[in-house]
C-alpha cells in the first residue's frame, strides 16, 4: 500500500510531466511550421556567415539521414519508445532524487513525438538548423532534445546517480 503523500507526488509529477511534454512537442511543430513557411524552396537564411544557417530539408530518415525511407520501422519503433519511456516514468521512485531523471524521459519521449508526428503527417521530418562551420548534419528542435537529454542522463549517470540509486531504480523498474 502507498502512503498519500506518494500518491499526490506522482499524480502532480504526472500531470507536470504531461504538461511539459506537451508544450514541448509544441514549440517543435511550431519551428518546424515556421521551417516550412519561411525556407521551404528559398536559398538558406544566413545567420552567421560560415558558421550557422537556416536550411530547410525534408528527412526521409533518422538521425543524420541514416536509414532513409525506413517509415514503418520508425513508426514501430517510436511507439515501442514511447511505451517503454511512460512505463519508466511511472515505475521510477517520485523523490526530489529522480526529478532529473523524469525531465529527461520527458525530453526524449518529446522529440520523439515531435518527430514522429512529421513523419506521419509528411513522410518525412522537417530539419532546418545547419552548422556549416563543422558540415554538421541539418537538424530540428525535436533532434535537441533529444541529444541535450542524452547528455543530460550520462551527466546524471557519471556525477548524480550512485550505486545504490540505481540499484533502486532497477528495482523498481522491476516491480
Amino acid at each position: 500500500m502507498t502512503d498519500k503523500k506518494t500518491c499526490l507526488g506522482r499524480g502532480k509529477s504526472v500531470i507536470l510531466g504531461i504538461i511539459c511534454f506537451a508544450i514541448l512537442v509544441f514549440v517543435d511543430q511550431i519551428t518546424k511550421w515556421l521551417a516550412v513557411l519561411h525556407l521551404k524552396d528559398r536559398p538558406s537564411f544566413v545567420l552567421i556567415k560560415n558558421v550557422f544557417e537556416l536550411y530547410y530539408l525534408e528527412n526521409r530518415g533518422a538521425a543524420f539521414g541514416i536509414f532513409q525511407g525506413k517509415r514503418v520501422v520508425f513508426l514501430i519503433m517510436t511507439v515501442v519508445i514511447l511505451l517503454f519511456l511512460a512505463y519508466c516514468f511511472w515505475k521510477i521512485p517520485y523523490t526530489a532524487k529522480f526529478n532529473s531523471l523524469r525531465v529527461v524521459l520527458v525530453l526524449i519521449a518529446a522529440g520523439a513525438v515531435g518527430n514522429f508526428i512529421d513523419r506521419m503527417a509528411n513522410g518525412y521530418v522537417v530539419d532546418f538548423f545547419y552548422f556549416k562551420l563543422i558540415n554538421f548534419p541539418v537538424f530540428n528542435v525535436a533532434d535537441i532534445y533529444v541529444t541535450c537529454s542524452a547528455v543530460f542522463l550520462a551527466i546524471l549517470l557519471i556525477f548524480r546517480y550512485k550505486e545504490e540509486d540505481l540499484n533502486q531504480l532497477v528495482k523498481s523498474l522491476k516491480g
